[in-house]
């Protein structure tokens, strides 16, 4: 037992480190930072970090804030209702080619384009009149497959009685009306673990909304303007403003994870009792 709690303790120190050295590191000036980067605690604590951070014309925080707030709720809100829908008609509905449509989707697990799908994407957005924007990448991932969420969700219901299914459709439910009124509120642990993957993932994305943006700095999100603060600053690279404008972007993933912390455990462990 006490090789458990020792083991546990460690990996916790390990996984913590990051975020302390980080959260203490945005009160050293960088002159500290470059000297003895090594040191975790701070010489002269300063908030000044905070201020110059705050009052960059590269990191407008009201703005950036706003920008990833609804860019990364547009998407949760997305994938949340499209990879529980799938998942639902996966594991309960009867259709010609089911196993051969999910085996499909699965396969696109195992294909990463890439850079390469860049060009391809731009072109289709140009069809339908969709210029380089956040808009134009919040409609890519509309139309993009939650593959890893839809297989919890399918995952998660097949753990529930098919008996529920049975009886509403009985009492004149018809197969949507299942889902809403059966199904959907008992996806509450899955649905919160979803939203909090998707939410890191849509919160902390860099490459492809820098890509999106390039042409509109005023649609920038958080983390594409915290790569700003590199050159902010007089130094060549201005460590101290990029880790002090990361503690500020961390700040409403923790708060995100607090609300839902409760449901994320539960909703992953059952999401893969069953394929």
């Amino acid at each position: 037992m006490l090789l458990i709690y020792a083991v546990m303790i460690l990996i916790s120190a390990v996984v913590l480190f990051p975020l302390l050295y980080t959260l203490l590191a945005s009160f050293k000036s960088n002159m500290e930072l470059m000297t003895d980067p090594g040191s975790i605690i701070p010489k002269n604590p300063t908030f000044e970090n905070y201020v110059t951070a705050l009052k960059s014309p590269d990191f407008n925080v009201p703005r950036l804030l706003w920008n990833s707030i609804y860019y990364t709720l547009i998407n949760v809100l997305v994938i949340t209702a499209t990879s529980s829908m799938a998942g639902y008609v996966f594991a309960r509905g009867n259709f010609p080619f089911k196993r051969t449509i999910f085996v499909c989707f699965s396969s696109l697990l195992f294909i990463k384009t890439g850079m390469l799908g860049i060009y391809a994407t731009f072109k289709v957005l140009n069809v339908v009149n969709l210029t380089q924007s956040l808009w134009a990448l919040i409609v890519y991932h509309i139309f993009s497959v939650p593959v890893v969420d839809i297989f919890l969700v399918k995952g998660y219901v097949q753990s529930l009685p098919i008996a529920m299914d049975e009886a509403a459709k009985i009492d004149g439910c018809s197969f949507f009306k299942t889902f809403i009124y059966i199904i959907a509120p008992l996806l509450k642990p899955i649905i919160a673990t979803i939203a909090i993957l998707s939410f890191k993932a849509s919160w902390n994305e860099y490459l492809m909304p820098t890509i999106f943006t390039l042409t509109q700095p005023s649609q920038r999100t958080l983390m594409v303007g915290l790569m700003a603060l590199k050159n902010s600053g007089e130094a060549a690279t201005s460590w101290n403003l990029m880790l002090t404008g990361s503690v500020i972007a961390l700040i409403p993933v923790l708060i995100a994870y607090s609300f839902g912390n409760k449901y994320f455990i539960k909703g992953l462990s059952a999401g893969a009792v069953k394929g």
